[in-house]
């Protein structure tokens, strides 16, 4: 079971792919605060969702100055399949080994349906400037999560 992170923690660093295979760090975002969102798996319902609030609401956010990656254990070809089905403008990264998901505490024991599953846990992170943890957010829910940051974050 991995740890979650708390307000205060470095964000721990990465390096994925996205839909188009194309490396995404997080370190490529730094000096401007970045939302990762971790989510079960694409083409989904309730990932479909949450991803498809993200991309209505990114401008709105970028102009805050937040950046968004969703993080999901998919695979490049899957997410690409995701981005073209819904016209998703939000950058999407697979982790399929979990390490990333594990490292942000984003993947381990959940409830399901009653059931006691290990899985993704659908989190986020606010990461600061510098690259520190600004809040974190875990077994959120799918549906008006990104209307509530938003206006939790005061956009």
């Amino acid at each position: 079971m991995s740890e979650r992170l708390q307000p205060g923690d470095t964000a721990p660093a990465f390096t994925l792919p996205d839909a188009d295979g194309n490396e995404v760090s997080l370190a490529d975002h730094k000096g401007r605060k970045v939302i990762v969102y971790f989510y079960p798996a694409a083409l989904t319902p309730g990932c479909t969702k949450q991803a498809c609030d993200f991309t209505d609401n990114l401008d709105l956010l970028a102009g805050a100055g937040y950046d968004v990656i969703g993080v999901s254990p998919d695979k490049p070809e899957k997410l690409a399949k995701f981005r073209e089905k819904e016209g998703l403008k939000v950058t999407l990264v697979g982790d399929p080994d979990k390490a990333v998901l594990e490292a942000y505490g984003a993947f381990g024991e959940k409830k399901l349906y009653g059931k006691t599953v290990v899985g993704v846990i659908r989190s986020t992170i606010v990461v600061d400037e510098d690259g520190k943890v600004e809040r974190a957010l875990y077994n959120v829910k799918a549906t008006g999560h990104v209307a509530k940051i938003i206006k939790d974050l005061g956009i």
